[in-house]
């Protein structure tokens, strides 16, 4: 049908209110819906992916129609099928590219040769862990193909080449020759020789054909220093002295550097980086193991532009320091998570101050085991509407009031991650106060001191005290839910922009409270793993109120069964990833129900479902173009992995 009456610019406004997946859909309803989907704004920045089948040259064909756009192309090797490929986005999209990854691929030199030059507008180029280009090490060693080369990529912005076990000086050197003006550089996990070269057996020098060494790397970097503002180093063997060297090239200001899991620096080193590379925006010093709250402090006092610090997995880092960071006012996201020492309450003092302070919109806490109720309730109060993320994973002593705190106070959230909170129950989720079971004070009288048991498994023969999370909270009743509907505000339901959620393991949850206040229609990943209280009913609702998922994990939840499915499926149209594992009462049914109704599902995970066949999952794979990977471990008793 026609709608001749709505000029194309008012349709295309229409449009853009529409999930990209929905504006898909819209587009084939007629040909003005068409030309409309086809408006500029809607191409900008568009990347496809897609993997090496017979299918695929007609669709690279169809793009040639676009003005700019990325490709991602998945499993490419030295067949004849890959060379057309190759060809056919060369012959058609070559000057138009704006990115290219070629990630699970194993290509021929020649194949990439033939198409660099006709990527004449390429900015960015991701060869992450393409090891066949480079195992040879004469990639790129004649000098018409170096000049070809050079040609197409003078504009290159952006090159990966993280993961390459055999890339070497001498073509790092010969591939870095035709990229002149780079802005980022990836060599994360490479094998970079920064004092010592092994195959030498001598201090590191230039030109070897064997590894990258800091000198060939500090070459790079004095040449390119006016244009590169982006290194990651990200688990290398960087030394601290090494580290010294490239922060004072000369003309050298990076403005994002990633470091994550480089073992062996120090806090001095990160002091020499902080003074010489003041303009930081992004800091990423992850699993950086021996820093300690040093480093915070350097950070705090030399950083001023900071954006983003990531702090994960430095277990020496402790609350000092945090207060001064959080004087930073450019910072936006810090993770913290599995800084077992944590507390917060430096946090909190810093968020306290007087302004110029950090306004947080990202806060990572993942298991920060220190943090307590008290920190949170005042966290949430200071970070207030600024805040879109927030990761509380396995902060074990959180309770109820922490989830009314944030319901109260973050109503902006839009991830919110409380996995293996075991403390929070279905009060919490409800935003109401769980009736006191006994406010009476014990009589003095009555305490005889431990008691003794009979048998002789526990020390000192007393018996051991009850911990908290054995213990149930009262049920939620009829009149309970009555005054819930009737309170304003508080209940998780206040969070109405959030779109992701993880309550995985919160094991006192039950249909109760996921079927209240699991309503959000902006919802899209979504987990309720490891509930053993919730059943059918609470899969159904959440269905029926967050349409727009397109990830649902419910591993090792009993009662979820075919029936539900049946009834939860036909409404989540944009699933893509489902998660099943350890579900028993799922059968060959729901695999049935998948095919007919989850034709966009890319992702299934069906391990240790007893009743589901190894022969079902197949056909399932047969009727699904768009299903990548599918695991199927221990599935009808067999031990069988299918990754697609």
């Amino acid at each position: 049908m026609e709608s001749p009456h709505l000029p194309i610019e008012i349709i295309s406004y229409i449009l853009s209110y529409l999930h990209v997946t929905d504006r898909k859909e819209a587009s084939l309803v007629c040909r003005s819906w068409y030309e409309a989907s086809q408006d500029h704004q809607f191409q900008k920045n568009a990347t496809f992916k897609f993997h090496v089948s017979t299918s695929s040259l007609d669709f690279i064909r169809a793009l040639a129609r676009r003005p700019r756009c990325g490709l991602v192309i998945s499993h490419l090797d030295g067949s004849s099928l890959s060379r057309q490929v190759l060809l056919e986005v060369g012959l058609h999209l070559g000057p138009h590219l704006d990115s290219l990854a070629l990630p699970g691929s194993s290509i021929t030199e020649s194949s990439l040769l033939g198409l660099l030059p006709h990527l004449t507008g390429l900015r960015k180029l991701d060869l992450h862990g393409l090891d066949s280009l480079f195992m040879s090490g004469a990639f790129l060693s004649r000098q018409e193909h170096r000049r070809q080369v050079e040609n197409a990529l003078r504009n290159l912005e952006e090159l990966d080449l993280s993961d390459l076990r055999y890339l070497s000086d001498l073509s790092f050197n010969r591939l870095t020759s035709c990229t002149p003006r780079l802005r980022g550089l990836a060599l994360a996990g490479c094998h970079i020789a920064f004092e010592f070269d092994p195959y030498r057996g001598s201090p590191v020098g230039s030109g070897s054909s064997a590894l990258v060494s800091l000198r060939n790397l500090l070459s790079l970097l004095q040449k390119q220093a006016c244009t590169l503002h982006s290194l990651d180093l990200s688990r290398t063997s960087i030394t601290p002295e090494s580290l010294r060297s490239i922060a004072q090239v000369p003309g050298l200001r990076l403005e994002d550097l990633s470091l994550r899991g480089c073992k062996e620096l120090t806090d001095y080193s990160i002091e020499i980086l902080c003074k010489h590379q003041n303009g930081l925006k992004t800091l990423d010093l992850g699993a950086c193991t021996e820093l300690t709250s040093r480093t915070v402090l350097a950070v705090s006092s030399e950083l001023k532009e900071l954006q983003s610090l990531t702090l994960s997995q430095d277990w020496k880092i402790t609350d000092k320091g945090l207060t001064e960071l959080m004087a930073l006012p450019c910072l936006r996201t810090l993770d913290l998570s599995e800084c077992l020492h944590v507390s917060g309450t430096d946090l909190v003092k810093g968020l306290s101050c007087p302004q110029p302070r950090a306004q947080l919109q990202a806060l990572s806490l993942r298991n920060c085991s220190y943090i307590r109720d008290t920190v949170m309730f005042s966290l949430t109060q200071l970070l207030g509407s600024n805040l879109r993320k927030l990761d509380l994973t396995s902060c074990v002593y959180l309770t109820d009031l922490s989830v009314h705190a944030i319901a109260n106070y973050l109503p902006a959230l839009q991830v919110l991650r409380l996995g293996w909170c075991k403390e929070i129950s279905d009060w919490g989720l409800l935003g109401m106060v769980e009736p006191t079971k006994n406010c009476e004070p014990r009589d003095k009288e009555d305490d005889k001191g431990p008691s003794f048991t009979r048998t002789f498994g526990n020390m000192g023969f007393f018996q051991p005290p009850s911990l908290p999370f054995h213990e149930k909270p009262r049920p939620v009743t009829d009149e309970d839910l009555g005054a819930f509907r009737d309170q304003e505000g508080a209940s998780l339901l206040a969070l109405r922009g959030l779109q992701e959620l993880d309550l995985s393991a919160c094991s006192k949850l039950t249909d109760t409270s996921i079927t209240q206040v699991l309503r959000f229609p902006d919802l899209q990943r979504l987990s309720l793993s490891m509930l053993p209280e919730i059943s059918d009913d609470s899969l159904v609702s959440v269905a029926l109120h967050c349409r727009n998922l397109t990830s649902l994990a419910l591993n090792l939840c009993p009662q979820i069964s075919d029936q539900g499915m049946a009834r939860a499926l036909p409404l989540l149209h944009r699933l893509q990833h489902l998660f099943l594992a350890c579900c028993d009462a799922v059968t060959n049914e729901t695999l049935s129900i998948i095919a007919l109704h989850c034709d966009r599902l890319r992702t299934l995970d069906v391990s240790m479902c007893k009743d589901i066949s190894v022969h079902q999952v197949d056909l399932l794979q047969s009727r699904l173009p768009f299903l990548e990977k599918v695991q199927c471990r221990f599935a009808n008793g067999t031990d069988f992995t299918m990754v697609l």
